[in-house]
């Protein structure tokens, strides 16, 4: 009696295949799809990645340790230096790999959790690699040069570093006095620079025509103390503690 029930159904569900003429899905349209997916994950990952690059870009313009010593506007000046169209774009290509990896054949296997671990793990892995290259710094001057629109990190980085209110000024050096330098600011404003007890990375070297940034207190309209001094260009030798006996 059940297998006839069975039969009835079988020929009922073939009969209305027929009658509505329901074709099989073929094979390789879901073989297409999921190979769209996983192509989709990739080049969201590697989107990722180039975001991710250019931001470790703009804060290694602030200098790691440098930001890490920083009291009370170490966020401020991180968000300044970098552009926000990176932030999102990472955001946004995290949140596409995470949707591939839902919608793949074998999606269901993986947590909430494991989705963003693995699509943010990748981006931040493939950006470091990037960015050690040098060509997060590349990437930044194609979209300064060819988008007008956009502020480039150097230029965020000018703005941050011409504002010795709060502490940060930068320049070139004019000349050098025993304990102090003349320095001609970003904005070509002139100043006597005190770096009697700064601390001085081996990269600088304080004598004339070098391109520097300082963080430090101003003491008068013209004139700077400086604590930390860096050079323009970015971190680029692992900073050594002590006072510089010049």
């Amino acid at each position: 009696m059940k297998n006839d029930w069975a039969m009835d159904n079988s020929s009922k569900l073939i009969e209305a295949i027929k009658e509505k003429q329901i074709m099989p899905i073929p094979k390789w349209r879901f073989i297409l799809k999921d190979t769209a997916i996983w192509i989709l994950f990739f080049i969201s990952v590697i989107f990722g990645a180039l975001a991710f690059s250019v931001i470790l870009f703009a804060i290694q313009q602030a200098d790691f340790d440098l930001v890490s010593q920083m009291s009370g506007s170490w966020d401020k000046m991180i968000m300044g230096l970098v552009p926000l169209i990176w932030i999102i774009g990472l955001v946004i290509c995290i949140v596409i790999a995470i949707l591939s990896i839902k919608n793949s054949k074998k999606g269901y296997r993986f947590s909430a959790i494991a989705l963003v671990g693995y699509g943010t793990a990748l981006s931040i892995l493939i950006g470091t690699l990037f960015f050690i290259s040098g060509g997060a710094h590349w990437l930044e001057n194609i979209f300064a040069k060819n988008i007008s629109t956009y502020e480039s990190v150097e230029e965020r980085k000018t703005r941050v570093w011409s504002n010795p209110g709060e502490g940060f000024l930068s320049g070139t050096i004019i000349s050098v006095r025993d304990s102090t330098f003349e320095l001609t600011d970003l904005k070509g404003k002139s100043w006597e620079i005190n770096f009697v007890h700064s601390d001085i990375v081996p990269a600088v070297s304080i004598e004339e025509g070098e391109k520097i940034k300082m963080t430090g207190m101003r003491t008068s309209d013209a004139t700077f103390r400086a604590d930390m001094i860096r050079p323009w260009g970015g971190f680029q030798h692992r900073y050594h503690g002590g006072k510089n006996d010049n």
